[in-house]
């Protein structure tokens, strides 16, 4: 009996403890079953790849040492350009004496300088769109190097000026280096360093100068030219360590390439990419002129195609116009020493040779620092005002400098107004770039800036006849067309569309 009590309550048991695990298998199974739904949906939102765009990855990576060295070998570029510039009014005395020229064709050789550089500007912006930034800069350091050795070969007055055109050329393309420079640059840093860049231009003003100090006296104008091209030649190899533009490379479609660029930026500057994977549509209408003269952008292009001709008329203006106010004696100095007390005007004689004196060159350098004095009050406006008032004010102060030369002064108050009037024009040039490079999109932002540079050559080819031909005639009537397109160009800017203070660089248009 004991036995039978015992059989049936082990039997019990078992059929309690299958019971347990069979409800709590049914529990598992229709818990299982209710989160059917959410389970793929969550392995879904882990599994899903992540992608991030240019844009991201530069403002990720942030400034390091590849952006170091970014500036310092894209501005060496400016070192060579403003060289190439330069030259001119150092040069100026020397072959005015050597051929005998007239003023009329001494100013031809700065025309034909930025003629060259006008035809190659939009040619070198689209081919820049289309096919890369970086070898359209490239290129344009060994045109420009090539040519101007030929330069100090010159053996009559024709070859020069073609010479010159086609160093003209050669500089055209080595201005797309900002545009590379700019699409690498974080946008909180693009009001800083860019304004920066006026370093390198001013080094390379004072050095032209200093070898027209130490050179020409001793060895010639040809030799000062030969000596000048040495730092392109250093250039042309250390450009080798830039990549091409990812931004250009994203919007060919290659997206490898600018996968790869990217990452030797991170690594470089110790920094990880963003997490997940480079996307972003290849653009097909790449270096389409048109999308300039678009409905989004007609106003914007107009009004600045007129402000590059003024930045570029009033820059070559204040740069020529010191070199021939120098070089004739025309400024009205109450302290003249007996040599600037003659005055040499070609109604009254033919005076060829009139070189520079050491004075001369002195007060050419100390205008040039001008270039960089005032670039914290350059950040300043930029970061304060943003991009069109910081040029609508300069261009004022611009206006006003140049009515103050025609005022009768001190030898060190024309040196000091030189100064000041170079700073000015220098920090409007500086913010007018800025703007360009921000304002289009990736797709066309070398041919706008093409275009852009294009219009500033007119202004360049203009300036040598009003500040080396109408100069000698009267300094007000050569000072008042720069002051007149300043004021006419300051109320122009206050009426583009488009401010792009802290704005990222678009992609499309």
């Amino acid at each position: 009996m004991a036995l039978k009590r015992s059989s049936s309550m082990k039997t019990q048991l078992v059929n309690g403890i299958q019971l347990q695990e069979f409800e709590q298998e049914e529990e598992i199974n229709t818990s299982s079953s209710n989160n059917t739904p959410s389970e793929p949906a969550e392995a879904k939102a882990h599994t899903e790849p992540k992608y991030y765009t240019v844009e991201e990855a530069v403002e990720t990576i942030g400034f390091g040492r590849f952006h170091v060295l970014l500036f310092v070998i894209m501005g060496s570029a400016n070192i060579v350009e403003a060289m190439e510039i330069m030259l001119l009014a150092v040069v100026s005395p020397e072959i005015r004496c050597e051929w005998r020229l007239e003023d009329w064709q001494v100013a031809l050789v700065s025309t034909m300088v930025f003629l060259g550089f006008m035809v190659f500007g939009v040619l070198c912006g689209y081919v820049a769109d289309k096919y890369g930034r970086w070898k359209v800069v490239f290129g344009g350091f060994i045109w420009a190097s090539y040519f101007s050795l030929l330069t100090s070969f010159s053996p009559s007055y024709g070859w020069f000026i073609f010479l010159r055109c086609m160093v003209g050329c050669g500089v055209a393309a080595t201005s797309q280096g900002f545009i590379l420079k700019t699409e690498f640059i974080p946008a909180k840093h693009r009001a800083f360093l860019l304004p920066l860049a006026s370093i390198f231009w001013m080094l390379g003003s004072m050095l032209i100068i200093v070898l027209g100090m130490t050179v020409v006296p001793s060895m010639g104008w040809r030799w000062m030219i030969r000596f000048s091209i040495i730092p392109s030649i250093i250039l042309i190899g250390l450009f080798l360590f830039i990549p091409e533009s990812a931004r250009f490379q994203v919007s060919a479609g290659n997206i490898k390439g600018a996968m790869s660029t990217l990452d030797w930026i991170a690594r470089m500057n110790g920094v990880p990419l963003p997490e997940g994977e480079l996307r972003e549509p290849e653009v097909t209408e790449r270096g389409n002129a048109f999308t300039l003269i678009s409905p989004a952008y007609r106003r914007t292009s107009f009004l600045l195609w007129y402000t590059w001709f003024v930045a570029s008329f009033i820059y070559y203006g204040s740069v020529l116009s010191s070199s021939e106010l120098l070089e004739k004696n025309l400024l009205c100095v109450t302290d003249a020493d007996a040599e600037h007390q003659i005055k040499h005007n070609h109604e009254e004689a033919l005076c060829y040779c009139i070189p520079f004196n050491m004075a001369d060159y002195q007060t050419l350098l100390i205008s040039c620092l001008g270039e960089v004095a005032l670039i914290p009050l350059n950040i300043a406006l930029l970061n304060v005002f943003g991009r069109k008032a910081s040029m609508a004010i300069l261009l004022v102060l611009c206006a006003i400098f140049f009515m103050l030369v025609n005022i009768c002064t001190t030898m060190f108050g024309f040196t000091v107004l030189l100064f000041l009037l170079r700073s000015v024009v220098s920090m409007n040039f500086n913010v007018v770039y800025i703007y360009t490079a921000e304002v289009y999109p990736t797709s066309v932002r070398s041919i706008g800036m093409g275009f852009c540079t294009s219009f500033s050559r007119v202004g360049g080819m203009i300036a040598p006849f009003i500040a080396q031909v109408l100069m000698s005639r009267s300094v007000i009537w050569a000072m008042s067309p720069f002051a007149a397109a300043c004021v006419i160009c300051a109320i122009g800017v206050v009426f583009m569309p488009i401010e792009t203070r802290g704005r990222a660089l678009l992609q499309h248009g």
